[in-house]
């Protein structure tokens, strides 16, 4: 299994970037995917996740409203449209995928078998 996760970049507070992250070597539709962030010096934390079939997504309070999760089963990728980008946002940030992850371990980096390489985000003043 492959995760691999692009997008990321120097982008002014405020802004938007448009992460991907393409997934092979697995059934990508059976699999619920999920964005997790880290900052220097922090832990990773969850940032939103999207269910496999009926595509239910769930959000960090700290991005609802910004950020947007999607995915394209026929191109086996998982987006995310951030907007309106602070400081606070600067981060690698990680696509994960698991397929017999519950809903309550949604939100644990934990519970996730598969992880990608992470894409930089740096949100400058």
């Amino acid at each position: 299994v492959q995760l691999q996760a692009s997008g990321g970049g120097l982008v002014q507070t405020g802004g938007s970037l448009r992460l991907s992250c393409a997934a092979s070597g697995l059934s990508f539709s059976s699999y619920v995917m999920e964005w997790f962030r880290q900052a220097p010096g922090k832990e990773r934390e969850f940032v939103a996740a999207i269910n496999r079939g009926s595509g239910n997504t769930i959000y960090a309070d700290s991005v609802k409203g910004r950020f947007t999760i999607s995915r394209d089963n026929a191109k086996n990728t998982v987006y995310r449209e951030m907007n309106s980008l602070e400081p606070e946002d600067t981060a690698n940030y990680y696509c994960a995928a698991d397929e017999q992850i519950i809903l309550s371990s949604v939100r644990r980096a934990s519970a996730y078998d598969y992880w990608g390489q992470g894409t930089l985000v740096t949100v400058s003043n």
